[in-house]
Parts: C-alpha cells; sequence; structure tokens
C-alpha cells in the first residue's frame, strides 16, 4: 500500500483468504499450539490473531516480540531456545527472509523459499527447547498457500 511503511502496512483482503485456507487445513490436521510468538509487525499480528482465533488459541496470549521484526535469525533462534520446557508446542510470525532462513536451519531437505503465509513444521526429538541443536529433526509438514483447494 503506498504511503504506508512497511511496519504499518495491513493484512489485505488476499491475505485474510489465504489465511482462512490455512486456517482450515489446520484444523483438518488438529494442530494445537501452545505457545504464539508474533512480530510486532501490523500484518504479521493480524495474521497471528486469526491463526489463534481459529485454532481455538487465546488471542490475549500472543506474545508480540519485536527481535523477530528486526530480522536476524540469531534472535529469534534465541527465542525458540529460551523457550520454557512447560512448552510443547511453538508457532512463529515473522518475515522473509528470516523465517525461510529460520526454516532451513531445521527442515531437511530445506526449502528455496516460504511464501506469505507458509507454514514449516518441524518436530524435535528432546523435550528441552534449549537442546534442539542436538536433537534429531522431522519435517511434519510444508504448507504453501497455493497448493490448498479454495
Amino acid at each position: 500500500m503506498e504511503g504506508i511503511d512497511d511496519f504499518h502496512r495491513p493484512l489485505l483482503d488476499k491475505g485474510i483468504e489465504k489465511t482462512k485456507k490455512v486456517i482450515k487445513y489446520l484444523n483438518h490436521l488438529q494442530i494445537n499450539v501452545d505457545k504464539i510468538i508474533s512480530s510486532p509487525a501490523v500484518r504479521a499480528l493480524e495474521t497471528a490473531k486469526l491463526i489463534a482465533a481459529g485454532i481455538d488459541f487465546p488471542k490475549e496470549k500472543i506474545l508480540i516480540e519485536p527481535r523477530i521484526y528486526e530480522g536476524s535469525v540469531d534472535r529469534i533462534v534465541d527465542l525458540i531456545y529460551a523457550t520454557e520446557d512447560t512448552f510443547d508446542s511453538l508457532m512463529i510470525f515473522g518475515h522473509n527472509p528470516a523465517i525461510t532462513y529460520l526454516a532451513n536451519l531445521f527442515l531437511n531437505p530445506g526449502v528455496e523459499f516460504i511464501p506469505t503465509m507458509g507454514i514449516a513444521c518441524v518436530s524435535f526429538d528432546t523435550d528441552k527447547w534449549s537442546e534442539i541443536p542436538l536433537a534429531e529433526t522431522k519435517n511434519e509438514f510444508i504448507l504453501f498457500p497455493k497448493s490448498l483447494p479454495d
């Protein structure tokens, strides 16, 4: 949108429609999440709130983390490793290119690019977030909204 800086750019109707398709798919998979962390950028946070509502996660429990918007993969990784071990699952809403780089730290094989509203779901064979670097990983699913039916 012209005249609006990147941080304040809202989610467009097209983005809302993509998000609805993704919610439908996540519900089909019966995905539940224990913790959601989002960039404070308007479109990321709006997306996080839509997904949260769609999977019955309390929107008021979404953690807003400025370090995600800053784009440093290392800072996002630090957030993951610092997650409390009482949480079994974590969903992060952020921006490219950092999100694609982040996913490729754990995906095998990696992906060239995670598109808007794309999701990479990876599980780790560990009970401690801080031990993820040593854990065996498994690609659970990679979702690109374009591949979902309307």
